[in-house]
């Protein structure tokens, strides 16, 4: 048992990798039993601790216990989507001991840490904090119940947990790290604890590295600044200082913003997004340089080494064998679920990630004429699968999926998915050989599920969007959707552009090659297989956070 009094990584760090980092995140997905998670940022995150494990760095997380996750996501008795939320437990998190006290809304709430050790799913290790605990009153439990609870005040007080409540655990860990690495802002409440530690803002900036994942000024967080002074967001700092040290005007307290201005480096998560950041804050004063570092998938934890390992023999037979077995296999869940009985020797189109508006989950379905051809075409068969969790408040998306499952009630080759979590993101790239991505350029800040969908043996299609920009080459290892100058045109327009060049591909390009040439099919497929690994591999990630971000 770690001595937690006095904590230091549990296994012997590698000498280029020593400086001492704490990752703070919102969410993990660690593994398929800690449901901590929601999406994209917690992939992420889970795959940064695996590399930082495989790496032997000297690098811990710190994230938050949610007592009843994400959600569940289950179904109405008309297939339609229902978020259900369980409470969940874990024998596999140690007890830490360490309990202290933290100041939400005037009113001291007691804060426990859990402990992940490294070994259990072989990850760097992650201390979860919680407020679930009986000394609090009710409210003050529920704190850390649902991960981004719809309500403000909730969320706030999350992202003070988070923040001053991390900050506070390292005290008490006596785990002092060279570096503060903010994964989103959600944490950027840790500078009011930590101003006070060190004194002063250019103490904490030497000491603080940003992580941003938003590609759009609408989509970072937030909050009424007068809100988060009474929530204690601040850590008794009084408002007319707080907007000295971070700039703010106005009534609201933007969380992206503050951490930029106390970082001493900041990172976007793609070349392009990058580019994109750079110029959307370049309009405000006190920014630090905002480069890039490409978000990665671990290939340990994601590919199918089979595949792999026959791609490498050149045994084109059983390369094809074991993705015929992978996609029946994972054809048993889908048929379990939805009572859709696809054939493995059919094309499989999979369109499953986090439902938002811009991912436009039903972009293909929404020429209904065109769909029906493509779906009911008896010469070459196309069957399609959507999966992917709505956040729980967000109507316009649970509406978009409950017309899917509508819709894929008609066609015996149309299944939509629930419980779209890591094992069932893992059997669904199994089951694809076409990853369908479209989201609305230039709104995807990088999107990894790409990635790993490679590393199971599926061809990426996609708009030319994220980290896509650096890894895709037409024809050769994906197919691209045309891109024309966006900014010109309406978003029904741009819509509409990509609809239209999505059945153009497919019907001139994807499907004639699927069918009629499995050679050059194969060749495109295990192109992606290489150029992932190569490229969009954690491992180079995590590195290059140390190379990059990390070093004085």
């Amino acid at each position: 048992m770690p001595d937690f009094r006095n904590y230091s990584v549990p296994y012997q760090t590698s000498s280029e990798y020593s400086k001492k980092v704490t990752y703070f995140s919102m969410e993990f997905a660690i593994h398929q039993p800690l449901k901590i998670y929601s999406g994209g940022l917690g992939f992420l995150s889970g795959s940064h601790l695996r590399s930082a494990y495989e790496l032997k760095q000297n690098l811990i997380g710190i994230g938050i216990l949610w007592k009843y996750g994400y959600y569940d996501q289950g179904r109405n008795q008309d297939q339609t989507m229902k978020p259900e939320w369980y409470e969940k437990t874990y024998s596999f998190l140690q007890e830490t001991g360490i309990k202290f006290q933290i100041n939400i809304h005037g009113n001291p709430v007691w804060v426990k840490a859990m402990y992940l050790a490294p070994e259990t799913f072989n990850s760097a290790p992650l201390f979860l904090l919680s407020t679930d605990l009986p000394e609090n009153d009710y409210l003050s439990q529920t704190i850390s119940h649902r991960l981004y609870d719809a309500d403000t005040a909730a969320k706030i007080a999350q992202f003070i947990l988070l923040g001053i409540g991390g900050a506070k655990l390292l005290d008490e860990l006596n785990f002092n790290p060279d570096v503060y690495h903010l994964n989103e802002a959600h944490g950027v409440s840790a500078v009011f604890h930590l101003m006070r530690k060190f004194g002063s803002k250019e103490e904490v900036k030497k000491r603080l590295v940003f992580t941003t994942h938003t590609p759009e000024e609408a989509g970072n967080e937030k909050h009424d600044i007068y809100l988060c002074d009474q929530m204690g967001y601040f850590n008794g700092y009084p408002l007319e200082e707080v907007r000295e040290l971070t700039g703010m005007e106005g009534d609201l307290f933007n969380h992206s913003l503050a951490a930029f201005r106390f970082a001493r480096k900041a990172n976007g998560v793609s070349k392009l997004h990058g580019k994109v950041s750079r110029e959307m804050w370049s309009k405000y004063p006190d920014i630090p340089e905002i480069t890039s570092i490409t978000n990665s998938q671990n290939y340990t934890y994601w590919a199918d080494k089979q595949l792999y390992k026959y791609m490498e023999e050149g045994n084109d037979e059983k390369f094809e064998d074991r993705k015929h077995f992978l996609k029946k296999q994972a054809f048993e869940i889908v048929a379990d679920q939805t009572g859709q009985l696809l054939d493995p020797n059919v094309l499989t189109i999979v369109w499953a990630r986090r439902f938002a508006g811009y991912k436009r989950a039903d972009l293909i379905a929404r020429d209904l004429r065109r769909f029906e051809e493509l779906i009911k075409n008896s010469d070459r068969k196309v069957q399609l699968i959507w999966a992917g969790k709505p956040y729980p408040s967000d109507y316009g998306s649970i509406s978009i999926f409950n017309q899917l499952v509508h819709l894929s009630q008609k066609y015996p080759n149309v299944a939509v998915c629930v419980g779209y979590e890591l094992t069932l993101s893992m059997q669904l790239k199994q089951a694809a050989d076409v990853w369908l991505n479209n989201p609305r350029v230039p709104r995807e800040a990088s999107g990894t599920s790409g990635m790993t969908a490679a590393m199971n043996g599926a061809v990426n299609f996609s708009t030319f969007d994220g980290w896509i920009c650096e890894f895709a080459e037409h024809g050769k290892n994906s197919f691209i959707v045309p891109t024309p100058d966006y900014q010109s045109m309406s978003i029904p327009e741009q819509d509409n552009f990509d609809l239209q060049n999505i059945y153009s591909v497919l019907e001139k390009e994807i499907i004639p090659t699927y069918y009629g040439d499995k050679k050059a099919w194969n060749s495109i497929l295990q192109r992606g297989m290489k150029d992932v690994v190569a490229g969009f591999e954690s491992n180079r990630m995590a590195k290059e956070y140390y190379e990059i971000m990390y070093k004085s």
